[in-house]
């Protein structure tokens, strides 16, 4: 796995849903073009996170602000790596755009649920700073 994408630990300190809110967690992600939060935004909201402790899924859908958003990738990926730093490994994730709300929906669903290409994004150290800047705290 790539530093890009580490998760939390296992061990005395473990993290699971019980504990972590995933809704909680990317509600504080900047937009990568307005100074706001995705929550802010309505780009995320709670009643579109779904949980499944007992099957370890997580599925998250998120409204990009309009139909033709060229960042709806970028602010996929930003959901995608927040959840993989953050939660247990054992968690599957699906980061997908709320149907009918984006031109290209299914071709950034595509490449949000295509591991290889999630991985090669992070491994371009441009994309991962960019990622990395809307994961920061907004001073």
């Amino acid at each position: 796995m790539t530093a890009g994408a580490r998760r939390c630990g296992t061990g005395p300190r473990r993290c699971g849903a019980a504990f972590l809110n995933p809704a909680h967690l990317i509600r504080s992600i900047n937009d990568p073009e307005h100074p706001l939060t995705l929550e802010e935004l309505n780009v995320v909201e709670q009643m579109r996170v779904k949980v499944n402790d007992a099957e370890s899924t997580v599925a998250v859908e998120f409204t990009p602000t309009i139909p033709h958003c060229s960042m709806a990738t970028l602010i996929g990926l930003s959901i995608k790596v927040k959840l993989l730093r953050s939660l247990p490994e054992r968690f599957k994730l699906d980061v997908h755009i709320t149907p009918g709300t984006h031109a290209s929906e299914h071709a950034v669903n595509k490449q949000l649920a295509d591991k290889e290409r999630v991985a090669a994004a992070l491994e371009n150290s441009h994309l991962l700073e960019v990622v990395n800047q809307c994961l920061s705290a907004r001073s």
